[in-house]
């Protein structure tokens, strides 16, 4: 059986580390190895795993305290139970927001009142297809639950309109206990009767009716950079919704970005691509064509003679602004088609008969182009 490894050596850690080197310890690896950022990886996966039980040692005093007594052969067996340590799961803003310290305490049913942050908002918004190209300044108006002005978000119409809730005795959360077999598990979970404040209204604001939040129709700016991408989601911090009787902070808005379609062009992060459709004889002897663009100059496109259907032209730095770098534009990419009259006159019908034998003297026979063809096809 392989013996498990020291948990201050999993986070890379002195014996006397402080609890900020843990912290910051913790946040690095788990960058590194987290399992986002590492798909189908098993041995990063099992590294992450690794790393959180260290963690959820480490970072509790008492239980770095018996660690460092014990070790691993602790008297009082495991503190995750008979099933041992199973994993969180830790998203990569927890881990770069700090917000990871909450999930790793209830492991061990932290005694202090928790402080939980409001709901996080989702809306989309659509944008036409120009502010890919320029960027713009946004408004938008949504509803949302903001701390009452009234009770300053305590819910309570005066200041001695509270007491201590009994239930939890003010600290918020109540302590749940399981059997599971013949183990007995405890858990801590938000107490019902103070809805996690620790306290009882008993004289209620008249206009939240003792909720500290109303539902309030507010206006939110924000800005999209030039090169965004349909599905980017701009994160408004602190403008999603209050929390509950002041228990934290904000929860975030985030817009996701809908860009609308352009009439002619498709998106290729920031390649412009385009079907021109030509006649035969623009194809045949070329042409040179000016359509408007979307950077508000003309786009002058030049066909060479004897262009074939499917042959693409590329004008440089003419399509969108790549994100985070808007000084460098990606290009337009022409595809050449050949349109053909939904009908011919009778003219037309004699003309191209006059012609066509010329045109075919100029090609080789039908096996050897199909020859020719397919050696094209399987060389891309």
């Amino acid at each position: 059986m392989v013996a498990k490894r020291d948990y201050y050596e999993i986070l890379e850690l002195e014996k006397d580390a402080t609890e900020q080197e843990i912290k910051k310890s913790f946040r690095k690896l788990a960058r590194k190895y987290h399992p986002d950022k590492n798909p189908d990886n098993p041995e990063a996966e099992k590294k992450f795993k690794e790393m959180q039980e260290a963690y959820a040692i480490l970072s509790n005093p008492e239980e770095r305290r018996k660690y460092d007594m014990f070790g691993h052969n602790r008297p009082d067996g495991s503190p995750f139970g008979p099933g041992g340590f199973q994993g969180v799961n830790i998203s990569f803003d927890e881990i770069f927001g700090g917000g990871f310290d909450s999930i790793f305490s209830q492991f061990f049913g932290s005694s202090q009142k928790r402080n939980t942050a409001g709901s996080d908002l989702l809306y989309h918004h659509s944008v036409p297809f120009i502010t890919a190209m320029n960027g713009s300044d946004e408004e938008i108006e949504i509803d949302v639950d903001k701390k009452c002005i009234s009770c300053d978000g305590n819910g309570s119409s005066s200041i001695d309109g509270s007491r201590i809730c009994p239930s939890c005795d003010g600290r918020g959360q109540i302590e749940k206990i399981s059997m599971i077999g013949p183990f007995t598990q405890r858990s801590r979970q938000e107490c019902p009767s103070c809805i996690g404040s620790g306290r009882i209204i008993t004289n209620p604001c008249v206009d939240c009716n003792g909720n500290g939040r109303l539902n309030q129709r507010v206006k939110v700016k924000f800005s999209i950079q030039p090169g965004i991408n349909s599905g980017t989601r701009l994160r408004l911090k602190g403008q999603g919704e209050a929390p509950k009787r002041n228990q934290g902070r904000n929860g975030d808005l985030f817009v996701e970005i809908d860009v609308e379609q352009h009439k002619w062009f498709e998106r290729d992060g920031a390649d412009l691509i385009m079907a021109l459709p030509l006649s035969f004889t623009d194809l045949a002897l070329g042409k040179k064509i000016t359509i408007p663009h979307i950077d508000g100059k003309k786009l002058a496109i030049s066909i060479p003679a004897n262009s074939k259907p499917g042959e693409t032209i590329t004008i440089s730095s003419r399509g969108l602004p790549v994100p985070m770098n808007n000084s460098v534009r990606g290009s337009v990419v022409i595809v050449l088609k050949l349109e053909m009259p939904n009908k011919f006159s009778n003219t037309m019908r004699k003309k191209l008969k006059l012609i066509s034998k010329d045109l075919d003297s100029e090609l080789s026979t039908i096996e050897n182009r199909l020859e020719e063809e397919s050696k094209r096809r399987r060389a891309n």
